[in-house]
C-alpha cells in the first residue's frame, strides 16, 4: 500500500490496514514528520501509535519532505515511512490475545506522564495492588511510565494481567 495520509486520520487508517484479515505486506506512507517519528520511536519516547505500528511491522523513516516540495507549501514538514508488515506468527511478541494486549496498552497510555501502576489500575478498573504485583512479575517497575516500555515488556505485562482481564466485563475494562 502506498498513500499520502492526512494527519487527523493517520492512526485510524494504519490500524485499519494493519489489523485487517488480509494485510498488505508493506506500507509506504507520507505523513506529518512528527507522526512518522512517533511511529518509529523507541523507549523512552514510545506512544500508543508506536506500539500499535510496531506490533504489526517494522517502521522506518525513509526520508523527509520539506514544505517547499508542495504548492502551496504546508506549514508542516512531512516524511515518508516504510512499514514492513510481519507475517502472522512472525511478530516479535506473542501476547495471550491481541485484544487483551491492546486493552492493556490503551489503559497504560490513558493518562499521559502518570506512573503505570496508577494508569493501569484506573484504566482497567483493577485494584492497584493487583496491578503492582503484575507489573513486578513482568519485570516492570510500577513507577515507570508507559512511554518507557518496549513491546516485549507490554507482552509480559499483558500475560501477567490476562487472567484478571478475562474476569472483567468488557464495559469495565475500556
Amino acid at each position: 500500500m502506498v498513500a499520502n495520509l492526512p494527519y487527523y486520520i493517520t492512526s485510524a487508517i494504519l490500524r485499519h490496514f494493519l489489523d485487517a484479515q488480509h494485510k498488505p505486506t508493506s506500507l509506504t506512507v507520507m505523513v506529518q514528520r512528527e507522526v512518522a517519528e512517533r511511529m518509529a520511536a523507541r523507549p523512552p519516547e514510545m506512544s500508543l501509535l508506536a506500539v500499535a505500528v510496531q506490533f504489526y511491522g517494522t517502521p522506518k523513516v525513509v526520508f523527509r519532505v520539506p514544505p517547499g516540495a508542495f504548492r502551496p507549501p504546508p506549514k508542516v514538514e512531512s516524511a515518508v515511512v516504510h512499514i514492513e508488515v510481519y507475517e502472522r506468527g512472525a511478530r516479535p511478541v506473542q501476547p495471550t490475545s491481541e485484544e487483551s494486549f491492546f486493552r492493556v496498552v490503551h489503559a497504560g497510555f490513558g493518562q499521559r506522564r502518570k506512573q503505570l501502576a496508577n494508569t493501569l489500575s484506573t484504566g482497567l478498573d483493577l485494584p492497584k495492588h493487583e496491578v503492582t504485583d503484575a507489573l513486578r512479575a513482568a519485570g516492570v517497575e510500577p513507577t515507570r511510565r508507559a512511554e518507557t516500555l518496549d513491546l516485549r515488556e507490554w507482552e509480559a505485562l499483558e500475560k501477567q494481567l490476562a487472567g484478571a482481564l478475562t474476569a472483567l466485563p468488557e464495559s469495565r475494562s475500556q
